[in-house]
């Protein structure tokens, strides 16, 4: 599996990187996690704004969907070659509603799944293209889901947004790359079921023994540095900060 990071700023865009976003491709297909703001723009920097075959959206909030209102005008009103067909989107229950909301004024109620065929996430385990995925609940403030993608006998897991959860160490047991949201700083912010700081990020990637964790989801109002420096007092295996434009091999 390919994954190349489109964006990993967290709550709101950085100078240097979109919200999150996260392109998995393995076999010709092309995965998307999450199009928070700021992330259909980057995107068309890795491949074209047709190219995708399916989009995760780990929950509701603005930095992870709001771009998928963008995305519906690049698919609903594209004239050169005509509408795109519906591209499927896995995402919490009122996906539609929601971005139909947020965009406040398409054609008819029923536009937005026109061109995306949404499915509702539960905790389950099913096929997307040529990958396995399984997807389970989190902690945080709205219906929010992390998942594991799995292909040719290798594993990522992305956390989405989450507090301290059994659930997702469960979901990273064993993964060969991690990538955890670390919004908190250790020591400062302390709000239970909410984000991880780099410290419980670190420790989940130790508990679930990944073979190599990705900080993810750092607002600009956080020091990643930190954040790293605090993971590494507890994982010990390779850690490092996602950046806009990284690129791994899983």
């Amino acid at each position: 599996m390919k994954l190349t990071v489109v964006g990993c700023s967290g709550s709101f865009p950085s100078a240097d990187s979109a919200c999150s976003s996260y392109l998995v491709e393995a076999d010709g297909f092309r995965l998307l996690l999450d199009m928070g703001n700021g992330a259909l723009g980057e995107l068309q920097r890795h491949i074209g704004l047709y190219d995708l075959d399916a989009i995760f959206l780990s929950h509701l909030h603005a930095d992870h969907c709001i771009d998928m209102c963008g995305y519906f005008v690049a698919r609903y009103y594209r004239h050169e070659g005509g509408r795109c067909e519906a591209l499927p989107v896995y995402a919490p229950e009122g996906a539609e509603q929601r971005l139909t909301t947020a965009y406040a004024d398409t054609p008819s109620p029923t536009a937005m799944s026109e061109v995306f065929d949404f499915h509702t996430l539960k905790s389950a385990a099913f096929e997307i293209g040529p990958f396995s995925v399984r997807t389970e609940k989190v902690c945080h403030p709205v219906e929010a889901y992390a998942i594991r993608v799995e292909h040719g006998g290798r594993a990522l897991t992305y956390s989405g947004d989450t507090g301290v959860c059994e659930a997702l160490d469960e979901l990273a047991r064993g993964a060969d790359l991690f990538l955890c949201e670390a919004s908190f700083t250790h020591g400062k912010e302390d709000i239970p079921a909410l984000h991880l700081n780099g410290r419980e990020a670190g420790a989940q990637a130790a508990r679930a023994d990944v073979g190599r964790l990705v900080l993810t989801h750092i607002p600009p109002w956080t020091d990643g540095e930190r954040n790293l420096a605090d993971a590494r007092e507890v994982y010990e295996g390779p850690a490092e900060l996602a950046y806009a434009g990284a690129v791994y091999e899983v």
